[in-house]
């Protein structure tokens, strides 16, 4: 049994026989490898295609070892086509095979294929998609199960649920997981593995130890301004004497490509300019960001607003933080045809605390919504000057609901 993550089939389905390869990118265990080979596969079952006409290869298993020489990997898929008809290949963790994007322009090109990838560390970095690809390529991003999935698995008590996806996260597996022991274990297993693997062994990294802290920091200051200078700065007064700022500035690079961190810019809204310094770190999955700090400084503010940055971000918007004069807008959230201010807090039943939260959308008089999401359970949604308000489960349950509040 398996989330059936529509949002992500219908992304995959959208990009069916077009002459474009897809990209499937993501943290490990993030669900990529179901997505393609089990959801996506079906689906291409039900609507008639023939089996022996999907091809499907697992890079990361000992039996296909063999086959991360480009080489090999192309001869063998080759081998599968026995006729001119439509072929559905996918090839997972393609990360394992240099020169990859050789085979995979080249099914392209050479035969009928409809090809699919999936990767999940910075071997193959987002900025470097459309290079390697050649510009015949669209990234579909996968994240960790949104509350929203999580919850549709679970049921039940919404807070309760809620509570155990800000202790635990959203890795796919831990679904299946009942002792919270083993929860525990396996974050800190795929902590160590995306840190070890992914980014250490990746970028030849000599001080394991000081990008530990690095990582550490991050995670004890989700939802608060960094940067390389600060952090530098507060482990030379920690004892690291041979940090340096862009040493940090290099790791903070390393985490984002890896899919561990997002990093948040600020925007002037005034000057209409992204300033420089003292951006933000969300995680992306708050389990790991707790098993990391041994589920020590569990800040409900700050966890709310690293899941909100998350869905944000998953329902396809560029969020940044907002500098609106001497006041922050958590996140400006925009696509195509909309922008959102939006401001997170816990509560706003004190009216100083309402009062300092809505502060920061004064002046700001282009027509666009203002939305504060709480998690006060009220029926209440209307502010002074239209201002909104949005329950945090009415949010994450409804992808659209800020076009309708």
């Amino acid at each position: 049994m398996y989330i059936p993550r529509q949002a992500y089939l219908d992304k995959l389905i959208g990009q069916k026989d077009k002459d474009i390869i897809k990209v499937i990118t993501g943290i490990r265990r993030c669900g990529k490898s179901v997505l393609l080979f089990d959801i996506y596969y079906d689906y291409l079952i039900a609507i008639g295609i023939n089996k022996d006409h999907i091809i499907r290869i697992n890079l990361e298993t000992k039996m296909n070892e063999s086959l991360r020489n480009s080489d090999a990997l192309y001869n063998a898929i080759v081998k599968q086509i026995a006729d001119e008809e439509r072929y559905y290949v996918f090839i997972d963790e393609i990360q394992f095979v240099d020169g990859f994007e050789d085979v995979v322009n080249g099914l392209r090109v050479d035969y009928n294929c409809d090809v699919y990838i999936t990767g999940s560390n910075s071997k193959l970095l987002s900025k470097d998609i459309n290079t390697k690809m050649r510009g015949r390529s669209i990234e579909i991003k996968v994240y960790p199960l949104s509350f929203a999935e999580f919850y549709a698995y679970y049921g039940g008590d919404k807070r309760q649920c809620f509570n155990n996806y800000l202790l635990y996260g959203g890795l796919p597996y831990l679904l299946s997981e009942n002792e919270n022991k083993n929860k525990v274990e396996y974050l800190k297993m795929i902590c160590n593995t995306v840190v070890g693997k992914d980014i250490i062994d990746r970028h030849g990294i000599r001080q394991d130890n000081l990008f530990d802290a690095v990582i550490d920091f991050l995670c004890s200051n989700i939802g608060s301004y960094v940067s390389a200078n600060k952090i530098a700065d507060t482990l030379k007064s920690n004892g690291y004497s041979k940090v340096t700022h862009d040493t940090v500035g290099n790791y903070l690079e390393y985490v984002c490509d890896a899919f561990l961190f997002y990093k948040a810019q600020r925007y002037d809204i005034k000057d209409r300019q992204y300033l420089k310094t003292q951006n933000k770190y969300y995680i992306c999955d708050l389990g790991i960001r707790n098993s990391k700090l041994n589920y020590r400084q569990i800040e409900i503010t700050h966890s709310l607003e690293n899941i909100i940055y998350l869905d944000l971000i998953r329902r396809g918007y560029t969020v940044d933080i907002g500098k609106n004069n001497a006041k922050e807008i958590d996140f400006i959230a925009r696509d195509d045809s909309n922008l959102y201010y939006i401001q997170v807090a816990y509560t706003l039943s004190d009216p100083a605390k309402q009062e300092q939260e809505i502060s920061s959308f004064y002046g700001l008089d282009d027509g666009y919504k203002k939305i504060v999401i709480t998690m006060d359970d009220d029926p209440f949604v209307n502010l002074e000057n239209g201002y909104k308000k949005i329950n945090v489960f009415d949010f994450l349950l409804s992808d659209s609901i800020l076009e309708k509040v």
